[in-house]
């Protein structure tokens, strides 16, 4: 064969192969999904937020950024909200990362449970840049999630859970004292009446020109009382105009804290004391029903004697007024207005949007009577004669 057919027939093969080559070559490989691997949500989209938006089970909670950076509950009050609980939120949101891509297909995702769970978040001009829609946990760990309304669902190990409830988010502190911070206290007592302590220093012991003779001011009652009173969190809040609120303002008691610093916090407690049932009137209660007629007077009074080892039979007793764990916690709602020297600080702000209801044990922790806040001072021990005195040993 000549050289040139040589040729001829081997760049034909050549162009054939190629031509083969490429038409059954196997297709390439789709790109994979940008968002494997990356978190849930990025630091950077947080800062960028101004409002973030909590929904689940037909409950949601709206939250805004502050100018000062802090967060409030505006779907509460627009009370302060809870740091802590925002930093949770931001960082199970953030460490959570995408692990698959899990279908694309409409049929399959309806099977995922994708509701009413959502985490959004707005922006300066009113846009949800960011829309996060979280469904069952799946089995082998995990959850499944969705962006906004794309057609795609991703598996994420992201294992935190969503609170809706609007209450939840606000930051129940309202005042946060430490008893060392404080020079001077003057502290109401069940008799109308208060005892005003003082000191220079926080590690010098109280003085009070109320002191009674023979006594001196018991250190320990002082200083659980001022942890109580500097340490209030709002348990349940009311509107301002609220009967049930406005009737605790006639048994008031007012405490006043003044801090080294100058700053003094008035403590104002209220509630609507208990009424006080006497036996008497309990006996009555429990032996005449109201929705009976009485029997009339001359009916035949059939009296029951009871057996003979059944013992005497127990009058009834007044109802308990107390809580279950504090003997002398009041049952009626316990109130607290905070009213703060400086003008600008912003308990006194929070006071103007709700009623704030506190635990009942810190109005129980009020001394009744001002001698519960002395104790005795104990005698001094007698001399010892020289009879009783015992020689030291000599040393060498």
């Amino acid at each position: 064969m000549k050289l040139r057919t040589l040729l001829l027939v081997v760049t034909i093969l050549a162009a054939l192969s190629a031509a083969v080559f490429f038409t059954q070559r196997s297709p390439r490989p789709k790109s994979a999904d940008i968002r494997l691997g990356e978190p849930l949500t990025t630091i950077a989209q947080i800062e960028e937020a101004v409002n973030l938006r909590v929904t689940d089970q037909n409950k949601t909670v709206t939250l805004a950024r502050q100018p000062d950076g802090s967060w409030s509950v505006t779907s509460f009050f627009d009370l302060p909200a809870d740091f802590a609980k925002i930093t949770g939120l931001v960082g199970s949101l953030t460490e959570a990362k995408i692990q698959r891509l899990v279908t694309t297909r409409a049929e399959r995702m309806d099977h995922l449970g994708f509701k009413d769970t959502q985490v959004v978040l707005i922006n300066t001009s009113g846009k949800e840049f960011l829309s996060l829609s979280l469904g069952k946990n799946a089995e082998g760990g995990g959850r499944f999630v969705r962006y906004g309304v794309e057609p795609k669902a991703y598996l994420a190990n992201f294992e935190g859970s969503l609170d809706a409830e609007s209450k939840n988010w606000a930051n129940p502190i309202l005042l946060n004292l430490k008893p060392e911070d404080i020079a001077q206290a003057d502290i109401s007592t069940g008799q109308g009446s208060s005892i005003l302590i003082s000191r220079t220093k926080k590690d010098e012991a109280w003085t009070s020109a109320q002191i009674p003779g023979g006594k001196k001011i018991n250190a320990n009652k002082i200083s659980a009382l001022l942890a109580s009173l500097g340490n209030l969190r709002f348990t349940e809040t009311s509107e301002l105009n609220d009967p049930g609120y406005i009737a605790t303002k006639a048994s008031a008691r007012v405490c006043k804290l003044t801090t080294f610093e100058g700053k003094t916090l008035t403590l104002t407690f209220s509630h609507k004391p208990e009424e006080k049932i006497s036996p008497t009137a309990a006996i009555a209660d429990v032996t005449t029903s109201p929705s009976k007629p009485s029997p009339a007077l001359n009916a035949p009074k059939q009296i029951v004697f009871p057996p003979s080892d059944a013992g005497p039979i127990p009058l009834p007793q007044p109802a308990n007024t107390t809580t279950p764990g504090f003997a002398n916690a009041p049952v009626n709602p316990v109130f607290v207005v905070i009213t703060h020297s400086d003008a600008s600080a912003p308990v006194n702000a929070i006071m103007q949007k709700r009623a704030f209801q506190i635990a009942g044990y810190i109005l129980a922790d009020l001394p009744q009577k001002a001698d519960e806040l002395f104790e005795s001072i104990p005698p001094p021990e007698p001399a010892k004669s020289a009879d009783e005195k015992i020689d030291e040993p000599k040393r060498d």
